[in-house]
């Protein structure tokens, strides 16, 4: 036999061993980690997208939540997991700012996470307490304007969307406004509805039900384009082109996960985000269905964390 045949069937043993490892994959249950609390947008998705996992993959999926430290607790434990595809992530948008606002993260968030696939991704929307006399964004940054300092915007931690955006608005309209944190977003939305604080940037899932009721006022969305889950609210895009931002939901796991592990959640992830019932499921939470390849995902993680850590490094913002 040849060199060169013996170096075909030595390449074509080795796909066949991969390619059945891959649909062997996988022979136990999965762990997949939220590093985030409970009933939090990450958690839910994780829930959703586990049970859908389960059924076309033929094991468990099991949502665990690992809490602490802004969320990096959960995804070092993901990084020192074993790369054989029993242990994975799910992340959400406070994954791209940790970088930016951790001094010793014990990972490198690109090059120690494999990322696997987007999955949902939402709009944001401006919100205020009826009693505030704007109905417009344009009508809120002359308020902001005409009293510096005296709007409150409630937020939740120094890297959430709501922090983060409120100082996109600062920057963009230059305006002065107060932030007031939060431990969590129940408690910010309660305390806007009572008028204790002005404004805030929740999600839409979050905000939708006292849009509808009328106990708060959506000003903007903060996405490329309208929000079905609340129809007619117009674009923060349309008063500052680069104001755009999304929460977003994502599959990742160790760095050396192999390739056609990967590969093949990334199939069945595609295939349980185009179901009917998950797509509806994503849509009353304001979420759209995202998936995409790996690749696409892993510059999405790039060019968030790029974007942010423009706008933490404008305006100082730390850990508090």
């Amino acid at each position: 036999m040849s060199q060169l045949l013996k170096f075909l069937c030595l390449t074509a043993s080795v796909v066949a061993s991969a390619l059945a490892l891959a649909q062997a994959y996988p022979a136990k249950p999965v762990r997949i980690i939220v590093p985030n609390a409970p009933s939090g947008l990450a958690d839910v998705s994780a829930r959703i997208v586990a049970a859908k996992l389960s059924e076309l993959m033929g094991q468990q999926f099991v949502v665990e939540n690992r809490v602490g430290a802004g969320s990096t607790l959960g995804t070092a434990a993901v990084v020192r997991a074993a790369p054989d595809g029993y242990t994975l992530l799910v992340v959400f948008d406070s994954h791209a700012t940790n970088p930016h606002l951790f001094r010793n993260l014990e990972y490198n968030t690109v090059i120690d996470l494999a990322p696997v696939s987007l999955l949902v991704r939402g709009p944001l929307v401006l919100v205020v307490n009826p009693g505030v006399p704007a109905k417009t964004v344009g009508e809120l940054i002359a308020l902001a304007k005409s009293k510096p300092g005296a709007l409150n915007f409630a937020s939740v931690g120094p890297g959430s969307p709501a922090r983060l955006l409120m100082e996109l608005l600062k920057l963009e309209a230059n305006v002065n406004v107060t932030n007031v944190p939060y431990k969590g977003a129940g408690g910010a939305v309660t305390d806007l509805i009572a008028g204790h604080v002005d404004a805030m940037f929740p999600t839409v899932s979050t905000a939708a039900p006292h849009v509808r009721s009328t106990r708060l006022r959506a000003i903007a969305v903060t996405s490329e384009k309208p929000s079905a889950a609340l129809p007619g609210v117009p674009l923060m895009m349309s008063v500052y082109p680069n104001f755009r931002a999304e929460s977003w939901v994502g599959l990742l796991g160790p760095a050396k996960l192999p390739a056609d592990i990967i590969a093949r959640l990334n199939v069945e992830s595609a295939k349980l985000l185009a179901l009917p019932d998950v797509k509806s499921r994503f849509a009353e939470l304001g979420l759209e269905a995202a998936g995409g390849t790996p690749a696409q995902f892993d510059q999405w993680i790039k060019t968030e964390i790029e974007r942010w850590g423009r706008v933490i490094r404008a305006q100082k913002i730390a850990l508090e």
